[in-house]
């Protein structure tokens, strides 16, 4: 396919109509792309917003059928579907002529080190990887033996505070900065997020699990954290099946996570309750000199859950877990 079969726009909805249904036809592979577009979207719906104009949307279509898509937030940062090495030559043949600034791509492994590649030849920045992370999808869900004693709980109002102390230090286990406090919650990718605590039989919550509204059918687990000083026995795990048996039971198709896959411990606990792998991304820097805007911490974390208890930065660092 050649570079003219790239169509960008700043129209959100307008790109929706016409590659909504691509990202829809393959809810677990395209979540991040889904999760971050909506945000987009409604952020672009809501003046008060200040959303920023160097965001687009592009679609690669041929005979009136979308192939791939790509998006540029806010931190000039580029997410990609699946591209063949030429698809994504092509693609950064188009954004360099028409004089677009990048500053990291992430995508599917294969696609994100092709474009990569393309970007230096085309624009000159050396890429640098950054981040990362294993695709997970929810098969049969398959509950800790033996669970630790206690039970779920839908986080409310009241555990507000608690849930700004636990972002904060999961996004500090995980090398995610700039940390979050109660002024700063409103923007983080968290505060759309919705929130279950494990918590043991006298009412002390011990682990907490976020996820994403539903999607096309889609729910992604993000981010799983427990303290320090309680990993290791089971908490986390619990809480994750709670979340994904919430989401099964609301109609969700698609429930998925990601893990940082040098992270033993955390694969090998998805793995136990019933995730499968589904693909490996990789994010690449090219500069260093943006600050990443609130609506990107989305896509820097894209949509994890995992790491266990060894930190690493996210999406480019996607979110990752603290079991």
């Amino acid at each position: 396919m050649r570079s003219t079969d790239w169509h960008l726009t700043e129209d959100v909805d307008g790109f929706l109509d016409r590659a909504g249904d691509f990202l829809l036809s393959r809810p677990a592979l395209h979540n991040t792309p889904l999760t971050t577009i909506e945000k987009l979207r409604t952020r672009r719906a809501d003046p008060a917003s200040g959303a920023e104009t160097s965001v687009f949307f592009g679609r690669l279509e041929s005979g009136g059928e979308v192939h791939a898509v790509c998006y540029r937030v806010p931190s000039h940062r580029l997410t990609l579907t699946a591209l063949s090495p030429g698809q994504a030559d092509a693609l950064a043949a188009h954004l360099t002529g028409l004089g677009h600034s990048l500053s990291g791509v992430t995508a599917d492994h294969d696609t994100a080190t092709a474009f990569a590649e393309a970007w230096q030849r085309h624009a000159g920045p050396t890429p640098v990887r950054s981040w990362r992370g294993r695709l997970y999808r929810l098969g049969t869900l398959a509950p800790p033996e033996p669970c630790p004693e206690g039970r779920g709980r839908l986080a409310g109002e009241r555990d507000h505070g608690q849930l700004i102390r636990w972002c904060g230090e999961f996004m500090a286990d995980v090398g995610e900065f700039p940390l979050i406090d109660a002024g700063s919650w409103t923007g983080s990718r968290f505060a759309d997020k919705h929130f279950t605590f494990w918590e043991t039989p006298d009412g002390a919550p011990v682990s907490v699990a976020g996820s994403t509204s539903m999607i096309g059918g889609m729910v992604r687990v993000d981010p799983v954290y427990t303290p320090a000083h309680l990993r290791g026995l089971g908490y986390a795990g619990a809480v994750t099946v709670e979340v994904g048996r919430a989401a099964l039971a609301a109609g969700a198709t698609d429930v998925v996570l990601f893990t940082n896959p040098a992270n033993s411990t955390s694969n090998a606990l998805y793995q136990r309750l019933g995730y499968v792998p589904v693909a490996d991304f990789t994010g690449y820097d090219f500069a260093r000199d943006e600050v990443p805007d609130a609506g990107e911490g989305e896509e820097r974390s894209a949509g994890s859950a995992s790491q266990a208890s060894s930190g690493t930065r996210q999406e480019l660092r996607m979110p990752a877990t603290s079991v």
